[in-house]
């Protein structure tokens, strides 16, 4: 019922379209209930009467049935183009909601979860949901009008033979109930198959540079195989599954109809029943059955859509872990000062990743930290924007703690350059404009100037409206890590944060983009990842981040006459790696 009151909601903004549905429906459920009455009458009146007085009369019953019908037939095109519609407006909105849902939630969810079984959920299963959503309460509603109305009326010729009848449609009830469970699991196995198959594909396209490197097609197409053969047996089990369940239910529609004949045949050797409304009978039994077929199909819906809706609030349920507190406010007028106060941070609760980490950063200034991979430096700088939230300790911007400002204002004062250049599909002017999606052409050309990107771009035939493609493959390393520096410019942030910026680049890409981040760097409190100590002599302190935590600190030259692990660190990469 929880579930079933967060699905209705989705309702409520079309609730006149649904009511009239509703109404549209009853129409053609009562036009249908109609005509085996109508010519039960006739039977009885105007079909006894004269030849001259029935041909006299069929004009004015024409007319009087094509009305009938037109009406039914403008109520079925509602029903059928205003329902789907009122439906595809609720995929659309259960679609926004799954979609602001995913970027609601914080990396620790994106850790945990593929983007290919995300995109199945906003995709496929959302589909089957708004199939259902149209389908199920118009389905439903003439089913039910027509079975009890055909049901009243079935009593209405005779009773005992429609007891009969009621026995033979309860002990199909129960088979579809029990069939139904085996239904449920089945469907709930395709989500997760097909969510598999969608994985498998993301994953191989993502990735398919480094699997064209390393000629490895066949293993790929071994794991796709794979998860698409587990889909298939996955389909297997559940139209084996809906075969039982709709050759049994078609078993007893037959069975429905014997009870009709050897019922009726015997009422009629009794006398309690005329062939003639035998005959009138077996109009409404067709009434009675194609309402219970329609349920009957109408179940692998509803399991669609129920596993579909189950899986999307599944997403919605899940708690958004980093989000704005009570009483949160706005960082303004940052200065840039920034403290890590007895910090401490594990994932998910397991192996401490950094342990009392106390730092102190002043306006304006700039930090640098240095170590091996996985003694947490890159943890330290995505704590101070919420990407993730302490274990234990604080961080402060100004004097204040992060987790009592909010989020849009805390990251807006903060601009990241990683490694990783993410570039989306779109212009170059696009990507630029991300960072102030209110820029001006001058003021975008501007931050490409300071970026020293800007002369590359104008050599290139459609200048700043080139076509960067998916992730920036049209570019190389150097131009999209400027395109990405431009971005922050134009974003302005008072607190900087470069992770490994150019440790991927070629000497002279670096030495470009040393240049644009010497630039970028002025004024701003930045704190830097670097394994290229080249890069980071200037700093006004550096850090040494090892597995004990904090393990030196100091200016280069200081670390240096210390000749302790940045010394070391420093020999090795400029002084002869060989030893």
């Amino acid at each position: 019922m929880k579930l079933l009151k967060k699905f209705i909601r989705y309702y409520r903004p079309y609730q006149k379209v649904f009511y009239l549905d509703m109404v549209c429906a009853l129409v053609i459920s009562a036009v249908d209930l109609a005509f085996p009455q109508i010519l039960n009458y006739l039977n009885d009146t105007l079909f006894v009467s004269d030849r001259q007085q029935i041909l006299n009369s069929l004009f004015f019953l024409a007319v009087g049935l094509i009305v009938m019908y037109a009406v039914r037939a403008v109520c079925k095109y509602y029903v059928s183009a205003q329902g789907h519609i009122m439906g595809s407006h609720m995929e659309r909105d259960m679609r926004q909601d799954l979609f602001d849902q995913y970027e609601r939630l914080s990396f620790s969810y994106y850790d945990n979860n593929n983007t290919g079984e995300m995109m199945s959920k906003l995709v496929s299963d959302l589909f089957d949901i708004a199939e259902f959503a149209h389908h199920g309460p118009e389905n439903i509603f003439i089913s039910l009008l027509k079975i009890i109305g055909s049901f009243v009326l079935l009593c209405w010729i005779n009773v005992p033979l429609t007891i009969l009848l009621i026995l033979v449609t309860l002990v199909m009830l129960l088979f579809s109930l029990r069939q139904n469970k085996r239904m449920q699991a089945t469907f709930m196995d395709n989500r997760r198959k097909i969510a598999g198959v969608n994985a498998a594909l993301q994953d191989t396209l993502a990735g398919i540079r480094v699997v064209k490197s390393f000629t490895n097609e066949d293993v790929e197409r071994e794991k796709f195989a794979d998860s698409n053969e587990k889909f298939l047996q996955s389909k297997k089990d559940n139209y084996n599954c809906m075969g039982r369940f709709q050759g049994g239910n078609n078993f007893f529609q037959g069975m429905l109809y014997v009870t009709i004949l050897v019922g009726g045949g015997f009422f009629i050797a009794n006398g309690t029943l005329e062939p003639i409304a035998l005959a009138t009978y077996a109009l409404y039994i067709n009434i009675f059955i194609t309402p219970i077929e329609v349920l009957v199909e109408f179940t692998e819906m509803l399991q669609k859509g129920y596993s579909g809706f189950k899986r999307f609030n599944e997403v919605m349920e899940t708690a958004v872990d980093i989000k704005d507190e009570p009483g949160s406010v706005d960082l303004k007028d940052v200065k840039g000062v920034i403290d890590y106060k007895d910090v401490s941070f594990s994932y998910d609760g397991e192996e401490t990743v950094l342990d009392h980490i106390n730092i102190h950063i002043d306006a304006g200034r700039s930090i640098a930290l240095v170590g091996p991979s996985g003694g947490g430096k890159t943890t330290i700088c995505s704590l101070l924007p919420r990407f993730y939230d302490v274990s234990s300790g604080s961080i402060q911007i100004d004097g204040k703690d992060i987790r009592g400002l909010t989020l849009k204002s805390l990251r807006q004062a903060i601009g990241i350059v990683q490694q990783d250049v993410y570039l989306f599909s779109g212009s170059i002017r696009d990507n630029i404009s991300y960072g102030d999606r209110n820029a001006s052409e001058e003021q975008i050309i501007e931050a490409a100037k300071k970026a020293n990107i800007h002369e590359f771009i104008m050599s290139l035939p459609d200048g700043y409206d080139t076509y960067v493609g998916e992730r920036g493959t049209r570019l190389s390393g150097g131009q999209k890590q400027r395109i990405s520096i431009a971005r922050i410019f134009l974003k302005n942030p008072k607190i900087l944060i470069l992770d490994e910026a150019t440790s991927a680049l070629d000497n002279e890409s670096e030495r470009h983009i040393q240049k644009s981040l010497e630039e970028l760097a002025k004024n701003r409190t930045c704190i830097t990842i670097a394994h290229r100590l080249s890069t980071i002599r200037g700093a006004d302190e550096i850090i040494v981040i090892g597995e004990k935590g904090i393990e030196e600190r100091g200016t280069h030259e200081e670390l240096l006459k210390e000749n302790n692990i940045y010394a070391r660190y420093y020999r090795l990469q400029f002084e002869g790696l060989e030893e």
